[in-house]
């Protein structure tokens, strides 16, 4: 984004913005303190790098980037529609802040959760930031709904998939109606019946996702007070997994 001068007396020159970028993506892959980066990067303080995530976030940089990347794998053939797949994961939240609530799984110690729904092959289309007490079931329809428009291919862009996979945690006939009001076919493991079903064959994808985003260290515990920001690092790291398939394949090709 350019900078406009408001006045005679501009003061410092704002830093580089790929110096920036290179900061940010040093706290996202390491978890160190913001005031802790090093100063071999260039950095005059950690606290730029900051402000400029949240500056980019608010102007809706991340999720744009992530939109074009998906764009480029459905040109190249990667993204498959015709299922997607749904889950959420439970990360510790140490300093409190909005979207934590007492965790279930963690004697009630202050977490969120990560909803994250994905293709049939592992892309993530769309993930959510809650308190630790939410059920799964409760960002079922805002992921659908927040899945982009992708486009990549001529004709119109593709936003639904055809089936959604999930486990026992999403059986709610309610919702399975929202989804075919919507034309998708919901595939939804029954409570009360025995393993088997077969759904672990296509829902492992969405694991694999969600261990990649907390290969991501400052994923694994969620260290911000501010949910937006980091919703934006979770953003971010998404759009990085896609960028990564994305450059598979183009070196398979080679």
């Amino acid at each position: 984004m350019r900078r406009r001068v408001t006045t005679p007396y501009p003061g410092r020159k704002p830093l580089d913005d790929r110096r920036v970028l290179c900061g940010i993506l040093f706290v996202l892959y390491t978890a160190i303190p913001w005031e802790y980066l090093p100063q071999e990067l260039g950095l005059s303080s950690g606290v730029t790098c900051w402000r400029r995530l949240r500056d980019w976030n608010d102007a809706g940089v991340w999720q744009h980037l992530h939109e074009i990347l998906l764009g480029k794998l459905r040109a190249s053939g990667q993204l498959d529609m015709s299922q997607a797949v749904i889950d959420g994961s439970h990360v510790r939240a140490l300093k409190g802040g909005p979207e934590t609530g007492p965790s279930p799984v963690d004697r009630r110690k202050p977490g969120s959760k990560h909803h994250v729904i994905t293709d049939a092959g592992g892309i993530p289309l769309a993930a959510t930031l809650t308190s630790g007490h939410r059920h799964d079931v409760t960002q079922l329809m805002p992921l659908v709904d927040k899945i982009p428009q992708i486009k990549g291919i001529r004709g119109r862009p593709r936003q639904r998939p055809e089936r959604l996979h999930a486990d026992r945690g999403y059986d709610y006939d309610c919702y399975r109606r929202q989804l075919r009001a919507k034309g998708i076919t919901p595939v939804i493991a029954r409570r009360g019946v025995g393993h088997g079903s077969g759904l672990g064959t296509r829902r492992w994808v969405v694991e694999q996702t969600i261990a990649l985003l907390h290969w991501f260290r400052r994923l694994r515990i969620r260290w911000e007070i501010r949910d937006d920001i980091h919703e934006a690092l979770l953003t971010l790291a998404y759009a990085i997994i896609c960028w990564r398939r994305l450059q598979r394949s183009k070196s398979q090709e080679l």
